[in-house]
């Protein structure tokens, strides 16, 4: 989900998508534990969707507004 995309959604969906990226994050630090983990590199791509979405939620609440692209 690109950038622009997240910036569209509401605050429930904000918090719906980053719910789902924590539940994301300790399934993939489970399969990692359990040695069921294939790739590892999907950890780190789902700490950034974490990162990402806090702070487009956190842009949102102190009102930061940012130019749409052309």
């Amino acid at each position: 989900m690109k950038v622009e995309e997240v910036r569209a959604l509401s605050a429930e969906e904000l918090t719906k998508q980053l719910e789902a990226a924590y539940q994301e994050l300790f399934n993939l630090r489970f399969r990692l534990a359990t040695k069921q983990l294939v790739n590892h590199r999907e950890i780190p791509r789902v700490r950034k969707k974490i990162a990402r979405l806090k702070t487009i939620m956190r842009e949102k609440e102190v009102g930061i507004k940012h130019p749409e692209k052309s």
